[in-house]
């Protein structure tokens, strides 16, 4: 199965409530009142899109088709542009969607450190292994570091992918202190000179305030070691996640100042509408998607694509 029908799968939850309320909102022939739309930003809001990025939609509907005779296309295309340009902001629109790495950060004076963060459960440690793996398909090298020393099944499920991909890893004890790792992680990759170094941190609640400034102290010591590292850092966020995603995306930026998320577990479940949402609230884009459970199953975000399978029916 290709991406964009993984894509298609994935979206199917939100894709109920956006194409088929299109379709049952907006009678054909009839006209289109400020009635129907304000329902249909409420319907939008359902989708995890947050009222400002719903009202943006429903305001450009307003504008290109209220007190007109609905046309079901026109509308479902104004939908879709304005929401592909909701996505883009000033990020994605600038990638060479033929190069995966083309949204990092990438350090042109050496190593480019990546930092992933998010809460327990997300899917972090496997999509820092994908991303391995991506970065190791373009001929790249790469590092990991193993920084979630509080729970040791992290550090061995690093080191299994670790293995399985055939790059280094970084570890220590159980316990250590995370900054510490991060640090070993720096000096060996300025030893070996790789071209990226992944770092893991414990997974947290983003409300644990002890566990945020531990991030905030693995930032100084990375920068510390290597000058404007992390030149990445991303976010992993659960794609069932809907509103608590952008809870999570506003105290990880606090301590970190992400760059980029990482969407993971996007199946048949998602509320892939939150991307929007954090979109226009944090202003941080969307880098790549986890589409399945394979290692291989991580892909450069495109927001062309990403509209386009919201709006077709999966296969």
């Amino acid at each position: 199965m290709g991406l964009f029908d993984r894509l298609k799968r994935g979206l199917e939850k939100t894709k109920e409530v956006l194409r088929t309320d299109v379709r049952d909102l907006f009678k054909a022939g009839e006209i289109l009142d400020d009635q129907k739309i304000e329902q249909f930003e409420a319907r939008l809001i359902k989708t995890d899109m947050g009222v400002v990025a719903s009202s943006a939609i429903c305001e450009e509907i307003r504008k290109k088709h209220g007190g007109r005779t609905v046309i079901l296309d026109e509308i479902e295309e104004t939908v879709k542009e304005k929401i592909r340009t909701l996505l883009e902001g000033e990020g994605d629109a600038k990638w060479d969607i033929s190069d995966p790495l083309s949204p990092l950060n990438n350090n042109p004076d050496g190593v480019t450190v990546i930092l992933v963060a998010g809460v327990n459960g997300v899917g972090k440690t496997t999509s820092i292994a994908k991303l391995a793996n991506l970065i190791l398909k373009q001929k790249k090298t790469v590092l990991l570091a193993a920084g979630d020393t509080f729970r040791a099944a992290a550090v061995e499920q690093l080191t299994m992918w670790a293995n399985r991909l055939g790059c280094e890893i970084v570890t220590r004890p159980d316990g250590t202190d995370p900054a510490s790792v991060a640090y070993s992680g720096c000096e060996r990759a300025l030893e070996t000179g790789v071209d990226y170094l992944i770092i893991d941190t414990a997974g947290r609640l983003q409300t644990h305030t002890n566990l945020m400034e531990e991030l905030e102290k693995i930032k100084r010591v990375v920068s510390k070691k290597i000058p404007n590292a992390p030149h990445e850092s991303l976010l992993v966020l659960d794609a069932t996640t809907g509103q608590n995603g952008i809870s999570q995306a506003e105290h990880f930026s606090k301590s970190i100042e992400c760059s980029g998320l990482i969407l993971a577990k996007l199946d048949g479940t998602a509320r892939g509408g939150v991307t929007v949402a954090i979109r226009q609230k944090m202003g941080i884009p969307v880098k790549y998607v986890g589409v399945g459970e394979l290692i291989d199953d991580l892909e450069l975000f495109n927001s062309q694509g990403f509209v386009d399978a919201l709006f077709t029916s999966a296969s």
